[in-house]
Order: structure tokens, then sequence, then C-alpha cells
């Protein structure tokens, strides 16, 4: 099979609650909304990119237990291609249990990885690898994410780095190094280049070797910078139903790989992201837009600025 896009990273089941408060002791309230859904960095991005149309797959390794069926029904309902999904018999898969405050969509998380043996270099498909345009990655598995980022050069095909607000870790430097299109927050481009500004860390990262830098900063919109071409910045659309910022930098960077994959222009990859991000706010959880897109395409989208969009 061929591929759009393929990840490579951790996958979790992700357990929602909108309350009123956190809590600060003992206690009970009622909780306003519940959700259930697969999560991770890679995992929303690439069912993200699914929704729209691209065809996906991802890589992780995942226990037999309920979460693992839970996780697997999720990737098979997106449309992602499961065949490199190895379900490992009598272990846990990752689970996360997320309060989200009503008042401003605030999170609290507390994460409870699964015990499947960490992903190590061999049991990186290298097939699969070969057969995508882009392979996505965020530096978990860092060992078995170097091995893939060099199939990738070698097969030729693009290498994509998601660096997230307080994921900065020195030991991902050489991942970044391989990377053609990075998008990555604020936050992370300041921690690995040592900039404050956006257009001396947007540079550093092209200088880098980068083909594409896109740094993200959340209702400030983000920053486009192409080694070969003018950057420039795509406003956050605005969004007044706020319910839970879940995974709405996943849901950027699956809509901004179909864009590439599916070869649009730069502004009009900017432009999807941003405005399936912003809808992925009306939603409590990471993946509460993907109904909206399999169902409708990106024309279902609600931003008022929907209709002012193209992609010729």
């Amino acid at each position: 099979m061929q591929f759009d896009v393929i990840g490579l990273g951790v996958s979790t089941l992700d357990i929602l609650s909108l309350v009123e408060t956190f809590p600060s002791g003992d206690g009970v309230q009622r909780a306003a909304a519940v959700a259930v859904q697969g999560g991770g960095p890679v995992s929303t991005a690439i069912v993200t990119a699914a929704a729209l149309g691209a065809r996906t797959a991802m890589i992780d390794r995942l226990g037999d237990d309920w979460r693992g069926t839970a996780i697997m029904d999720a990737y098979r309902q997106s449309g992602v291609h499961t065949g490199y999904l190895e379900v490992v018999p009598d272990c846990t898969s990752s689970i996360a249990t997320i309060l989200v405050r009503q008042a401003d969509g605030a999170r609290a998380i507390a994460y409870c990885p699964g015990n499947t043996a960490e992903f190590s270099p061999a049991d990186v498909p290298a097939e699969a690898i070969a057969a995508a345009r882009i392979l996505h990655i965020n530096g978990r598995y860092p060992d078995a994410c170097l091995r893939a980022c060099q199939i990738a050069r070698q097969a030729g095909a693009k290498v994509s780095f998601d660096g997230g607000a307080q994921r900065y870790r020195p030991e991902i430097r050489p991942l970044v190094a391989l990377t053609d299109i990075g998008i990555v927050a604020l936050d992370f481009a300041r921690q690995y280049t040592g900039h404050v500004e956006v257009d001396a860390a947007a540079r550093a990262l092209l200088a880098e070797g980068m083909e594409l830098a896109v740094i993200t900063d959340g209702v400030r919109g983000s920053w486009i910078y192409p080694r070969n071409g003018e950057p420039f910045h795509q406003p956050a659309f605005p969004q007044l139903d706020v319910v839970d910022t879940t995974g709405c930098g996943d849901t950027y960077h699956g809509a901004f790989l179909f864009g590439l994959a599916s070869g649009w222009p730069l502004r009009e990859c900017a432009r999807l992201a941003s405005r399936v991000a912003a809808e992925n706010c009306r939603f409590l959880g990471g993946r509460g837009v993907l109904s909206t897109l399999r169902d409708e395409g990106h024309a279902g989208l609600t931003s008022p600025y929907a209709a002012t969009t193209s992609h010729e």
C-alpha cells in the first residue's frame, strides 16, 4: 500500500470529563459531559488527516486489554490502516484521565503508560516507511524514530516533526536535524533554538535543514517559514464556543499534512489547519471535530471564514 502520511508514536485512550472545578480534596461533583476517545499527539494528527481524505497508517504497539481494543476501533473507524499496529498479549495500553474546567478549558491530566516493551529500531517496518510520502513523529520512541527518519530519507519521503509546548528534550535534537517539515509550538522553538523572537527562531530551524518551519502560538495564530518562499502569518480563527483545547495542535498538524500531501499551496494548508483547530475547540476531547470532517470534509467546518477559502 502507498500512504500519504504514516505516523510513529504512542497511542492512548483518553477519558475526558467536563467539570465545574478541579478537586482540591475529597468530594464528588457532577460532570457536565464525558467523552472517551483515542488520543496521543501523532495518532490524533494521523486520524485527522484520514478524516479529511488522506491515506494514512499508524505504527505502534498496543496491549490486548480493553483500552487497546478501544484505541484500535478508533483507528479503524477513522479509516487509518492498522496493519502496522502490533497487539501484545497480556499487556496494557496507555490511558489518560483528563478533567476539563468549564469556565476556561483548563485541563488536569493523569497519564498512565501501557506496559508493552519500548518500540525499538529493529521494530520499525521499513517497507511501511518507504511506502509513505510523509513520516510524522514527535520524538516518542526516540531510537525507533531516528531509524524511521533514516529510512524515510533513503526512500525520498519527507519527515514531519511535532514539537509540542513543554515537550523539548535534548535527546530529540538528532530527530529535528533530520526533519523536513517542522511544526512546533513557540515554547518548543524557543527552547530548541535559544531565540525568543519568532523570526529568529524560525530562521534558526531552517538553518538546521528544514524545508518548512511552522511556529504555532494558540490564539495568536501561526507563522509559516518556507525555505524557498516568503514567510507569512496565519491568524487563528475566532471561536466563541470554546469547550476544550485538547488536541487542537494535533488536529492542526493533521490538517496541514493533509494539505501538503494533496499538493495545496502553503497558505491554503495553513488556513485549513487553523480552521480545523478552531473547530475542534467546540467539542470535548482532542478528536471532537473528526465526525464533522468524516461526514462533510473541510467544507463542513462552521468557522465564519469557511466560505472564503479555496485551494485552487
